[in-house]
């Protein structure tokens, strides 16, 4: 048996190139899942005949060929919550049930182009994302799905978080059940990185703003719903430390710009939402700066499916998402890291391509969305300090080169002219050197 596939793309996506380059071949080894080869093929050679008579060839000269997408912001312990609330998910469904819901999230999502996804917290399921992530590893996994990236239970401070409930007024959580970990104080902040670092996280997520004063809803509403700091600047300096003195990367909720500006000084790894920097030149100037290592994730699906469903203040905060990101891109292409993120599991999961159709309709040319959704994925989710070996997480992924992950996506269409219906039309999917999807169809196992 051999242990290489080859595959005849018609156009090939480089995301360095920014650029479709035409009839390019892919060697890509089963044995390692690792790209061996990329070169250019004559159509007209007699060549092609023969490798298409190679049983191990795969043709895909009809289809615009691009690394695997990635989602840089999921949560697949989550369902949309226009099927059932937070709320009541956190404190209804139970660990079982959230679980075997993550396991169709995960397959839905990698059969929609998506070889890897970051997932930003558990939502009160606990550790289980530590234990799905070990499922969906490896050159034989036990379920198909995504390469996938866990940041554990999240960590806020005391009273910032849900579930809360309406008797106990003073208690953390529902029915012993919590949606993070909470932590006050600069001891208790290192503490929680430390323990969810040990649990086997890739990532740290903190709640750096919220709507803390959400039980003041029925007597000010406008308070209950605004994001204040759950964290003083000494405890984000200790959690951010910490976590980069273990070589792992943290990610931060953050809306408000007091907030994102202690975030960007004190060196946060990439920041989720950040719907209010349209109100701050300097903050944007400051994600531009070079020396700025911050990688900005919109989660503008998110925003965008909560006004959709005519949810509280929904018109206005997609709004303000829609006109932030518009800022950022004024700032000019290339200037500010950006990775592809829609907090996904607010809307459906398998629906992951609605954060780079909404980025092409608010103005960004589909060559730089593309990459933000496939090597801006890989920019913002690798590794502080890059492990050598075959893991799938510390595997290059994000672009089709000699040595990197062998994650590709076959698209029907013109990306160029009808770039959000091409990204639907997902033909082919492979992860690791292993098709999931082939002629449109799911492969089984």
């Amino acid at each position: 048996m051999k242990m290489s596939t080859k595959i005849l793309a018609g156009q090939l996506y480089d995301p360095y190139l920014l650029q479709l380059v035409p009839h390019q071949l892919i060697t890509v080894s089963r044995k390692t899942g690792l790209v061996l080869d990329v070169c250019s093929f004559s159509p007209e050679s007699a060549s092609v005949n023969l490798i298409l008579n190679d049983p191990d060839t795969i043709d895909l000269r009809h289809l615009t060929v691009a690394p695997g997408f990635v989602d840089a912001h999921v949560h697949f312990f989550l369902h949309s919550y226009s099927e059932t609330s937070w709320a009541e998910q956190v404190t209804k469904e139970s660990l079982v049930e959230r679980t075997v819901r993550a396991t169709v999230h995960a397959r839905k999502t990698l059969l929609a182009g998506y070889t890897c996804v970051r997932d930003l917290g558990t939502e009160g399921a606990e550790d289980a994302d530590i234990a799905l992530r070990k499922c969906l590893s490896g050159p034989d996994p036990i379920i198909p799905g995504p390469r996938y990236f866990t940041a554990n239970r999240a960590i806020v401070s005391t009273g910032s978080y849900g579930p809360k409930g309406s008797i106990h007024l003073n208690k953390e959580g529902v029915d012993g059940v919590v949606g993070a970990e909470a932590a006050d104080g600069p001891a208790e902040c290192i503490r929680a990185v430390r323990k969810q670092i040990g649990a086997g996280a890739d990532w740290i997520k903190i709640y750096a703003d919220y709507p803390i004063r959400s039980r003041m809803t029925d007597v000010s509403p406008r308070l209950a719903g605004r994001s204040i700091p759950t964290f003083s600047r000494d405890e984000l300096k200790v959690l951010i430390d910490t976590a980069h003195h273990a070589g792992v990367k943290i990610a931060a909720h953050a809306k408000t710009v007091p907030v994102i500006a202690d975030l960007l000084a004190l060196g946060v790894d990439s920041l989720e939402h950040g719907n209010e920097l349209h109100t701050s030149p300097a903050a944007v100037r400051e994600l531009a700066r070079p020396a700025c290592r911050t990688v900005l994730v919109p989660t503008l699906a998110a925003y965008y499916s909560i006004a959709q469903r005519g949810g509280a203040g929904g018109d206005a905060a997609w709004e303000a998402a829609a006109q932030s990101f518009r800022t950022v891109l004024a700032e000019g292409l290339g200037r500010i890291a950006i990775a592809c993120g829609g907090d996904t599991g607010v809307f459906p999961h398998g629906e992951n391509a609605l954060e780079m159709e909404l980025m092409e309709r608010l103005g960004a040319p589909w060559a730089w969305v593309l990459r933000w959704g496939t090597l801006g994925g890989w920019e913002c989710l690798r590794a502080l300090d890059p492990d050598p070996d075959a893991g799938d997480n510390s595997m290059q992924f994000g672009c089709v080169r000699p040595g990197w992950a062998a994650d590709l996506v076959g698209l029907d269409g013109d990306l160029a002219i009808d770039f959000a219906k091409t990204l639907r039309r997902v033909e082919f999917v492979m992860k690791r050197g292993r098709v999931y999807k082939q002629n449109g169809r799911e492969v089984t196992m």
